[in-house]
């Protein structure tokens, strides 16, 4: 009988199961909802029991849609958010909440509510600020545990497990308290090029000495796709599946991505450092994998075998793009809550205007997209986002035209990533998209147009679900290491060309997208 995997993908607001086969078709693919809740501003919280619950019906859904026997199902792996699960000594949740209830266990990675902290962590000036881009951010972990330590003191002295959201699934899955060297080298300052690896004179620093005992941690990270044991009885049947299924040490979902869309260049990695990967849905991603380390401020990592092994990655992102998209709608108030056939609407009516106006549609209005910071190549997460342009006009065109005007904003914040990325070694030209930004079209046409790219579209129906499938089809032993089962399950991808007719127009958005950036620095520092 052929074997096949299961790939689970947790994202800010679902989790997503598929079932593949060894050449990395999508036989079957189920998404059910996860909860969040939002006590306070910059507070983002999830249940993690929620979460595992929402897992467990994707995947029997997906089983089913997929007419798979469970039995022939013979690995699995997770991807998630960089979500912070906390757990007591017995296993059991553990409130990271100001509210004080157990249910909401794990802070959700897009939580800013340890900017203090973050910016104690950077004030360091340690050496492990060199692999994070210069600056500590508060979407990591460290300072969310500095800020749990500090303002939930009972948390932290009933803490007995510390999991990034990825390696609790893969816990609840086997049992096993390995971690990804994903997971920890890019979240948690782990140096996975370095022995040891975790470096306790930063974790005295910043007052958190006892993380490692506390949470559980392991002396050495597990590599993408190692075989961290069986699915135990109890989760075979929560899953739907047979404990013939092997655990593979999963991945960040972005980084899922990553691999999804850039694993296939595994079997050469000379010209690695011309292809990106943008994983673009909630908030942009933009991996870039080199051989050697490229170390500089603004860009996360260089990290170690965070996707590839012997490969360095290098992280840009923005902490909000499609939310961007949604928060300018819900904003203007001419259209109502964002949706996906709001979002249709609105895209076909630029359309319209763009055939009457062209790219000067809106040509005065300018919108910088910080508006949750600026993770990209300033690694600001104090920024805020600026509108210029605007007037009394509250018309459904308006907002349309707003719309498209943040869609460039967007686009070219992307470029102010890439330009930084090249400027320090790297020679991109071609970027793979994958993620939701693939289902607007606007967005697609601009990430050619605006960077100046060849754009590749993953022929791919789920990217970073691949990404995953090919970590469980390494655990499975279905391959001999991780770079082979990303070669045999490559699905390639659909090329665009940018349009050399609208490079004047949006070289010349982009030196006021610069400005604004400057003339924002300069209304900061005025008294």
């Amino acid at each position: 009988m052929p074997d096949f995997v299961c790939a689970v993908d947790v994202g800010t607001g679902s989790a997503r199961a598929g079932i593949l086969d060894t050449r990395g078709n999508l036989l079957g693919r189920v998404e059910h909802p996860i909860l969040m809740n939002r006590p306070l501003p910059d507070h983002a919280e999830h249940d993690s029991e929620d979460i595992w619950k929402s897992v467990c019906i994707a995947v029997q859904g997906a089983i089913a849609a997929s007419k798979v026997d469970p039995s022939d199902i013979v690995g699995i792996s997770f991807d998630a958010t960089c979500s912070l699960v906390v757990r007591d000594r017995d296993g059991k949740p553990l409130t990271v909440s100001t509210g004080g209830d157990n249910r909401w266990d794990t802070i959700v990675w897009l939580d800013h509510r340890a900017l203090n902290e973050a910016d104690e962590c950077t004030a360091t000036g340690h050496d492990v600020l060199k692999y994070l881009g210069g600056v500590m951010s508060p979407e990591m972990q460290t300072p969310k545990l500095m800020w749990l330590k500090r303002h939930l003191p009972n948390s932290w002295d009933k803490a007995g497990y510390f999991f990034d959201l990825a390696d609790f699934l893969s816990w609840k899955a086997s049992g096993s308290l390995a971690r990804s060297q994903c997971t920890i080298t890019c979240k948690w300052t782990y140096l996975a090029h370095e022995e040891p690896g975790w470096q306790s004179d930063y974790l005295k620093d910043v007052g958190i000495a006892d993380m490692v005992e506390r949470g559980h941690l392991p002396e050495r990270a597990s590599p993408v796709g190692t075989d961290v044991g069986p699915l135990t009885p109890e989760a075979a049947k929560a899953l739907g599946l047979t404990t013939r299924c092997r655990v593979g040490a999963g991945l960040i979902d972005a980084y899922a991505g990553a691999l999804g869309v850039l694993g296939g260049f595994a079997g050469d990695l000379s010209e690695i450092d011309r292809h990106l990967a943008l994983i673009a849905g909630t908030s942009s991603c933009l991996m870039a994998l080199s051989l050697e380390p490229i170390s500089f401020n603004g860009v996360w990592g260089p990290y170690f075998g965070a996707a590839l092994p012997d490969c360095w990655l290098s992280e840009g992102g923005q902490s909000v793009s499609g939310a961007l998209l949604d928060h300018i709608i819900r904003w203007h108030g001419a259209a109502g809550e964002p949706n996906a056939a709001l979002h249709k609407k609105i895209t076909d009516r630029v359309m319209e205007l763009r055939e009457k106006e062209g790219l000067d549609l809106a040509g005065r209005l300018h919108v910088l997209p910080d508006f949750h910071g600026n993770r990209s190549p300033l690694a600001d997460p104090h920024a805020v986002g600026v509108i210029s342009g605007l007037t009394l006009d509250a018309s459904f065109d308006s907002l349309c035209r707003l719309y498209w005007r943040t869609s460039v904003g967007i686009a070219l914040g992307v470029r102010h990533v890439l330009d930084a990325l090249n400027e320090r070694g790297y020679a991109i030209d071609t970027m793979h998209v994958t993620g939701g930004h693939t289902k607007n079209p606007l967005l697609m046409e601009l990430y050619a147009d605006a960077t100046g790219c060849t754009v590749i579209t993953s022929a791919a129906e789920d990217a970073v679900l691949l990404g995953t499938a090919m970590v469980a089809a390494t655990a499975a032993g279905l391959y001999p290491d991780l770079p082979a089962a990303s070669m045999a399950m490559k699905q390639g991808g659909r090329p665009r060309q940018p349009e050399p007719k609208a490079r004047q127009r949006f070289d010349r958005d982009y030196r006021i997208f610069l400005e604004m950036h400057a003339q924002r620095k300069v209304l900061d520092t005025l008294q």
